[in-house]
């Protein structure tokens, strides 16, 4: 096997026993860069200090220092701060924008001594399911590069199933981790609400985004949550492990059945099920769980999004930072601006977000997307107490063909089994169930789990079982 190919966990066995050095796992990450990023696309930059960061690590171990993540080549999504880099979120908005600071992840993983390799191409500001909304162009699959790689952390899924990392950073607003992760074939992993602070990351929707972990295996999507989760002071959304009460095991797994008629193809739906008789053969039941409201979560979740994004991308006004065109008057230099500066996509959410806060509309739209919200969270609470993980298709088809879902309405309905997390907190997590075959090639899917708040422990075990 390339070194490149290595799990974190085999790496890190063979870092820590002297068997290989970070330089020579990071120089086989680089060499695998150069061979295939012009045709996926997913990094948008390769950090020049990468040797230089790995040398260090290694420095590091040979000092005594041990931790599992030292000298691990990682990629970093396009709207996670590292100090000194260029952060573009893959807009026109902020194409030279260098960050002053580290996100708290970031340090996190300095700490740990992970090795940075380059930030990772998304869909703009984190607005899509495809990544095929980039200011810098489309990433692409690596197992069909005529198909998406899902988004909006297409990048950082990308490059990790296609060995140019051996992990990433991504973020989840409404499946931007997890879908990615069943197109590409990798785990993919978005903790509860508050699990992983969020300083640091560029705002999309507050109350839905989170920062996520991508991965070969569910082992190593577990170390990268356990190395940057935790309270932080600067995200007051965090909280102590301790909060969350610890959930003894039940080996039971909830089934959704009624929402498995929502246009799921027959053969991902054959995947699905066996799958779920793996479980039976662990010793696992099955059990059949209710959630009435799960239809409302798409529409309630593209209203709360783009009313939230609204307001957060307010600040990029031309004024205060990030790219300013003038034009005669302030009105002026903030049209010109922001005209140039996003994207359709950005553009098309702040009109929808603007237009559900606006006199007369809050309450026809906004206010009854919160109230569906708070019943799908009380619904999911119920339906988790007499099961581990609740468990279903992550989506209703492989990857689609580059441009097939071009419109817009067609684009969200990727995201319907994926919101529902985000919009009640719970963490999730999608791991590969095997490949469905389009046009002669094998295309990877996924199963999604969801827990309970704050039951990361009971996410890994169901997906470590699979």
């Amino acid at each position: 096997m390339k070194l490149n190919e290595l799990t974190i966990t085999d790496a890190s066995k063979k870092l820590a026993s002297g068997e290989i050095t970070s330089v020579q796992l990071t120089q086989a990450c680089l060499d695998a860069i150069a061979a295939r990023n012009t045709e996926l696309n997913a990094y948008l930059e390769v950090f020049d200090d990468a040797l230089a960061q790995a040398a260090a690590a290694d420095a590091r171990r040979k000092a005594g220092e041990n931790h599992p993540l030292l000298g691990t080549p990682l990629a970093i999504k396009d709207n996670i701060l590292i100090e000194g880099r260029r952060a573009s979120a893959a807009s026109k908005m902020l194409e030279n924008y260098v960050a002053t600071y580290d996100a708290t992840v970031i340090k996190k993983l300095k700490e740990a001594g992970a090795v940075f390799l380059g930030r990772t191409n998304m869909d703009e500001f984190a607005m899509g399911g495809s990544n095929e909304n980039s200011a810098f162009g489309a990433v692409k699959n690596p197992h069909d590069s005529s198909r998406v790689p899902g988004g909006s952390s297409g990048g950082s899924a990308a490059a990790v199933a296609a060995h140019l990392c051996l992990g990433a950073l991504g973020t989840d607003t409404g499946g931007s981790v997890r879908e990615p992760a069943a197109f590409c074939g990798v785990v993919g992993m978005k903790p509860t609400y508050g699990g992983i602070s969020r300083s640091g990351i560029m705002a999309m929707a507050a109350s839905l985004n989170q920062c996520g972990v991508l991965a070969k295996t569910a082992e190593d999507a577990e170390l990268l949550f356990n190395t940057i989760a935790g309270l932080d002071a600067l995200d007051s959304q965090t909280f102590d492990a301790g909060v969350y009460p610890k959930r003894a095991a039940q080996k039971k797994i909830g089934v959704p059945r009624a929402l498995l008629a929502q246009g799921i193809d027959a053969d991902v739906l054959e995947r699905f099920e066996a799958s779920l008789k793996k479980f039976q053969s662990q010793g696992y039941t099955l059990v059949d769980v209710d959630i009435p409201s799960a239809p409302l979560a798409l529409a309630a979740y593209y209203i709360i999004m783009p009313a939230e994004a609204s307001t957060d991308l307010a600040r990029y006004d031309g004024v205060r930072y990030g790219l300013s065109l003038k034009a005669g008057d302030l009105v002026g230099d903030y049209a010109a601006t922001r005209g140039a500066g996003f994207g359709q996509e950005v553009r098309r959410r702040i009109m929808l977000g603007t237009y559900v806060l606006s006199s007369g509309y809050y309450d026809a739209y906004y206010a009854k997307a919160l109230a569906a919200r708070a019943q799908l969270r009380a619904e999911y609470a119920k339906a988790l107490t007499g099961v581990d993980v609740i468990a279903m298709p992550t989506t209703t088809s492989p990857a689609p063909k580059l441009g097939e879902k071009s419109e817009p309405l067609a684009m969200y309905l990727l995201d319907i089994f994926t919101v529902t997390a985000n919009i009640t907190g719970n963490p999730a997590l999608s791991v590969p169930m095997g490949t469905v075959e389009r046009e002669g090639k094998q295309l990877p899917v996924g199963l999604q789990f969801t827990a309970a708040h704050g039951d990361e422990t009971g996410l890994f075990a169901a997906a470590k079982s699979l």
